[in-house]
């Protein structure tokens, strides 16, 4: 609470990305998301790599905390450092009042972690959500309570856009050029205009505005459109040479984790993200499913050359797969040879079974070793970062 300290993906190289900072270093500008070149050279100020297993270790604690006081079906997970707590039913076993229960949980987890930690309270999920963002953290008690007769005073003023849970800074900056620079704006704005611009996300948008959130923490959300995905942000500006050499080494571990569960995939998503913001977003469904990188890459390949600006400085990639049917389903192909797609798949599947025998090192391409590829450096890390 009063050291300058940064939690940084790797100390050692000056593009990465800050995870955390301690409020101290916030008050200088340093946030989520900077990047190790942008924290000042100070004495005073603490940058350290992060300990992914032991953050775990304590966010597993602090969650069986919670369930002394709510059944798992009232918690819902939302990161490593946040979860949901439905208490209606059952705060009052423990307490008297509700700001009193939520002073019992953070003295509690203080106690059993010494990890301090902020509670947003509300009529709804929504409501909760933003309390903590823009009161509780700030509060010198660390609770924050908004209900719906709040909204007016507490969450119309809420500016900019992308300091309410939800919008983006691409959807702040279309909604700026409606006129839209507070959530009261947005609020007032007329939801059929909403709906006409943004689709199902314009009603969203429009109930938010309003405190209105229905759904429940009980209600387990089901995907309808499952889906593999693999993204990265890159340590530095990458050329798009050297980009599509890291979104080869993505596609190879979609492409794995596809055969490891004898699917095949229909529909790929791609995007490329520019150093200087936006990028290109595309989706390409193929008349038959594949699990084959070389497949992959081919129909990515085609739409990188065709929207990709060349000239520009890439700094996150991302595929993803969709549309998932059995391997056994797949259709012949008449300008395929049935054999050489057979050598092909048990090539692969041979590699998969060596790197779930002696880790994913053990057999790599040989773009893997070179100065742009990512493979290797990320070998060994827990949810991307060091354990």
């Amino acid at each position: 609470m009063t050291t300058k300290l940064a939690v940084v993906a790797d100390t050692k190289r000056q593009g990465s990305v800050v995870l955390a900072a301690t409020p101290p270093l916030k008050a200088l500008g340093i946030k989520t998301g900077s990047r190790l070149f942008e924290i000042p050279h100070r004495r005073d100020i603490y940058i350290i790599n992060p300990s992914m297993r032991r953050y775990l270790e304590v966010s597993l604690k602090i969650s069986k905390i919670a369930l002394k006081y709510v059944p798992p079906e009232d918690l819902h997970q939302y990161s490593i450092d946040e979860f949901f707590m439905d208490v209606t039913k059952s705060y009052h076993l423990f307490a008297p009042t509700i700001q009193a229960f939520c002073q019992r949980l953070i003295a509690e987890i203080y106690q059993e972690t010494g990890v301090h930690c902020a509670v947003g309270i509300g009529s709804n999920m929504l409501l909760s959500k933003v309390a903590l963002d823009n009161e509780a953290k700030s509060n010198p008690t660390f609770i924050a309570e908004w209900r719906y007769e709040d909204v007016p005073k507490k969450l119309w003023p809420i500016a900019p856009l992308q300091n309410f849970w939800g919008i983006s800074s691409r959807t702040a900056k279309k909604l700026n050029r409606h006129g839209i620079f507070n959530i009261g704006q947005l609020a007032m704005y007329p939801h059929a205009n909403l709906k006409r611009e943004f689709g199902v996300i314009g009603t969203e948008l429009h109930l938010h505005a309003n405190g209105i959130d229905e759904s429940r923490v009980s209600e387990r959300y089901i995907t309808r459109m499952p889906s593999i995905c693999k993204s990265q942000i890159l340590m530095r500006d990458y050329q798009y040479s050297e980009a599509m050499i890291v979104m080869q080494e993505l596609v190879e571990d979609v492409m794995s984790r596809l055969r490891v569960k004898g699917l095949l995939a229909k529909t790929l998503h791609v995007s490329f993200g520019y150093s200087a913001g936006d990028g290109i977003s595309k989706q390409y469904t193929m008349k038959e499913g594949t699990n084959l990188e070389h497949v992959v890459m081919k129909e990515i390949k085609y739409l990188a050359d065709k929207y990709c600006d060349k000239s520009e400085w890439y700094r996150t990639l991302s595929v993803s797969v969709t549309h998932f049917i059995p391997e056994q389903m797949q259709q012949l192909n008449l300008f395929v040879d049935p054999l050489q797609q057979e050598r092909e798949l048990r090539l692969a599947k041979t590699i998969d079974a060596l790197h779930q025998k002696y880790g994913k090192g053990i057999v790599s391409k040989a773009i893997s070793y070179t100065s742009a590829a990512t493979k290797h450096g990320r070998l060994g890390l827990m949810a991307g970062h060091k354990m």
